[in-house]
């Protein structure tokens, strides 16, 4: 499925807000992924739902464009190894947990139509991404005993009691090269130094440097869950080892380098791994697909061609 930490992401990077972009060519190709395609209709429909706002340059919208088909891969890559290595899924299971996913929202006065739209989906790849999920958790409960989610489950009990810190950032984004990232982190590393002799205020520092929208917020990002947020799992575990008030060395993520600091945590209410079983599934399969992608990419015959 398409990750809601895409968000971040994309907004970490600068880019504020994303076109109404121009329909492609039904069979014009972002990606394709071992001999399957990832279309640019696919990917600009995505764009359209969840980023809509002012025209983006040339420039901005192929990185956009770039961010987006790469999730797409990423998720054309699982349901291939699911295919392959999953249990079979019978198109019934599918349909009742959408079913009972559609009651859901039907109580809060939405349609499935709706939410797929929302999401940057048609009804049928929103399915599509539903049976991803439902061949996911049976390929956990294959392969993972109770007692290793019991494992999971006090390993990361943060995230299942709902703790929370409040975090800022400062964001440097290099271009992709190595020489630029190494000089990105040494910039980072001298503006750190800067921040920790009391030459320069956190928040100014955020506001002068980060490449992130929420620099003109003093880099401030809200409350940050352990798990399941819009930061990827390099900034939650960095931020949450933080003690409030402490100053992060630089943290390096997908996006780009980062220093954090933590301005108050949230305790959460202690759950029972009884009680929440299925939500410790529904994340240890995350965990699992996040570890699966590395290898899938190493050995997957991959060409990203966006325009």
């Amino acid at each position: 499925m398409v990750r809601v930490a895409l968000v971040g992401l994309v907004l970490a990077s600068g880019t504020a807000a994303a076109a109404a972009v121009a329909q492609p060519p039904p069979a014009a190709v972002a990606a394709t992924v071992n001999g399957e395609r990832v279309t640019l209709e696919q990917v600009d429909t995505f764009i359209r739902a969840r980023f809509p706002g002012a025209p983006l340059t040339a420039s901005q919208l192929k990185a956009l464009r770039t961010e987006v088909a790469q999730d797409l891969v990423d998720d054309l890559l699982v349901r291939q190894y699911l295919r392959t290595n999953g249990p079979k899924v019978e198109p019934a299971e599918v349909d009742r947990q959408l079913a009972a996913f559609a009651d859901s929202l039907k109580a809060k006065g939405q349609t499935l139509a709706a939410y797929a739209r929302q999401n940057g989906q048609t009804e049928a790849a929103f399915r599509e991404t539903w049976a991803d999920l439902v061949a996911m958790q049976a390929y956990v409960r294959q392969h993972v005993a109770p007692a290793e989610l019991q494992k999971y489950f006090e390993a990361n009990r943060e995230h299942f009691d709902g703790v929370e810190v409040q975090a800022a950032h400062v964001l440097l984004r290099p271009q992709g090269s190595p020489v630029e990232r190494a000089r990105c982190r040494e910039r980072l590393e001298a503006i750190r130094a800067e921040i920790v002799a009391g030459r320069l205020d956190f928040a100014a520092a955020a506001r002068k440097h980060s490449q992130c929208p929420s620099a003109a917020r003093g880099g401030d990002l809200g409350p940050v869950p352990r798990k399941g947020g819009l930061q990827d799992e390099a900034f939650a575990k960095a931020a949450f080892a933080l003690k409030v008030g402490e100053l992060s060395p630089v943290v390096e993520t997908a996006v780009g380098f980062h220093l954090i600091r933590v301005s108050a945590r949230t305790p959460g209410t202690p759950a029972a791994f009884e009680r929440c079983v299925e939500d410790v599934r529904d994340a240890y399969a995350d965990d699992v697909r996040a570890g699966l992608l590395p290898r899938l990419r190493r050995e997957g015959q991959i060409t990203v061609t966006v325009p």
